[in-house]
């Protein structure tokens, strides 16, 4: 529903508004860590509160403009086009997403349609995106920060306080790019903040290497250390993986196979996020400071990776997203083999 030119923006309030819910738990979980021993009753039944808020609030969506012109509400389509565009004369952009959508339904297998070739930059960002979001070792923060800052040296009570001020680094992240990612593409963020969380991991792993032996607590001079950096790591990762991670996958499919490419998208990301919550544990009781190093490692593939085969999607309308793959040096490839572009004299790409 997004206009272009602020897609990334509204995007990202998405997961602005996730962080700020995490922040929150947080909060009360520290809260409710007071009242004992029913405290814990509580904090697990609030979560009843914004659940039976989301329930309700879903009441008053309206179905967005594509999906009512694909199922053939053109009239309600333009109707509640001209009202999240707060003017009247849609009449173009309206054009294209009925043609898009003629296009769209044309296709009776998505699923089947994702794995052709002229499909494959896709198909490989819908694999790769989610993987590597989990593979960054955020759920090794997010999930167990009380449990790792209590095992450096923090008493139960100060590791539950750590966890929280991880949690405020990601809305000041967030505020940051909803201003900036418009501005900034999708490029940048994703390397420069690949960057931050290589350093930190790996000076993480080596403080621990060389400071913690497991035997006795970290000095709380150290264990200091080691939470900056990772509240600079979370930084890092909110204002790339964090929140991109959500950002291409959502704007890169054409109609015809964005419900299968999505689909796939948060199937991959959902199996990640269980198969690194069961195995992290184990991990870091086996690994200890080198589980920091293994997840560094990755960051490295996945900026390198970013960098050869990620193109810029900003400010592209999502009906026109398939001329930026058509004109990648690599993923090109594809739709010259398809017919689908050709060079012309000069040797420029000619959609």
């Amino acid at each position: 529903m997004a206009p272009a030119k602020i897609r990334g923006g509204l995007n990202v309030m998405f997961q602005l508004a996730i962080s700020y819910g995490v922040l929150i738990a947080n909060l009360i979980n520290y809260g409710t860590s007071k009242a004992k021993p029913w405290g814990w009753r509580l904090s697990l039944g609030l979560a009843a509160v914004p659940s039976s808020m989301l329930t309700f609030g879903s009441l008053l969506l309206s179905d967005t403009p594509n999906s009512l012109i694909e199922r053939g509400y053109l009239k309600e389509g333009q109707n509640v086009l001209q009202r999240i565009r707060g003017v009247s004369e849609v009449n173009v952009e309206f054009s294209d997403l009925v043609e898009a959508s003629r296009l769209a339904n044309q296709v009776k297998h998505p699923f089947q349609n994702i794995l052709e070739r002229r499909n494959r930059p896709q198909f490989t960002m819908a694999l790769f995106i989610p993987f590597f979001q989990q593979m960054t070792g955020i759920n090794v923060i997010t999930f167990y920060a009380p449990e790792f800052f209590q095992t450096i040296g923090f008493g139960s009570s100060s590791s539950l306080y750590s966890a929280v001020i991880l949690g405020i680094f990601p809305i000041i992240g967030l505020k940051i790019l909803i201003w900036k990612v418009d501005k900034w593409g999708r490029r940048g963020p994703f390397i420069w903040g690949g960057f931050l969380m290589f350093i930190c991991q790996v000076s993480i792993g080596s403080i621990l290497g060389i400071k913690f032996t497991g035997t006795s607590e970290l000095s709380k001079g150290w264990a200091v250390v080691i939470m900056i950096l990772m509240c600079i790591y979370v930084l890092g990762f909110i204002c790339s993986w964090g929140a991109l991670g959500g950002l291409i996958p959502s704007e890169i499919f054409p109609l015809d196979i964005r419900p299968a490419g999505q689909s796939l998208n948060v199937s991959i990301q959902l199996f990640f996020i269980f198969a690194v919550a069961q195995v992290f544990l184990s991990m870091f009781c086996h690994m200890r400071y080198g589980i920091f190093f293994f997840f560094g490692g990755w960051v490295a593939v996945m900026t390198i990776f970013v960098y050869l085969f990620l193109p810029e999607t900003m400010n592209v309308p999502i009906e026109q997203m398939v001329h930026v793959w058509q004109q990648h040096w690599y993923w090109k490839k594809f739709f010259i083999n398809n017919g689908d572009v050709s060079p012309n004299m000069d040797g420029e790409l000619k959609v």
